[in-house]
């Protein structure tokens, strides 16, 4: 009955791994998306700057969190900055790098 539980746990935490991976692709996408509209990229990137920042920061919890955080914000402030997938590689780190169950 144990080794179900196990099972289990681990299948569902696989899971929510690369479901956090497909949501910081699609976050990703959507700060590049000012690229798209030239015109409207500056209040674009005003608007989800701050939303970028709020979702990283409650994906990864802790200081990992925090400054991927602070990072995305500036990142999604900063011109020509748009390119560098923020999500993705915050989610590179905690699950590759530091191999984080």
């Amino acid at each position: 009955m144990s080794q179900e539980i196990q099972i289990e746990t681990h299948t569902e935490v696989k899971s929510y791994k690369y479901t956090k991976l497909l949501l910081s692709l699609v976050f990703d996408a959507i700060g590049m998306l000012s690229y798209a509209i030239p015109i409207l990229a500056e209040f674009t990137d005003i608007v989800w700057a701050p939303i970028s920042g709020f979702l990283l920061t409650k994906m990864y919890k802790g200081t990992t969190g925090k400054i991927a955080g602070i990072l995305g914000f500036l990142e999604e402030l900063l011109p020509e900055t748009d390119i560098i997938p923020t999500f993705t590689l915050t989610w590179l780190y905690v699950y590759v790098i530091r191999n984080e169950k």
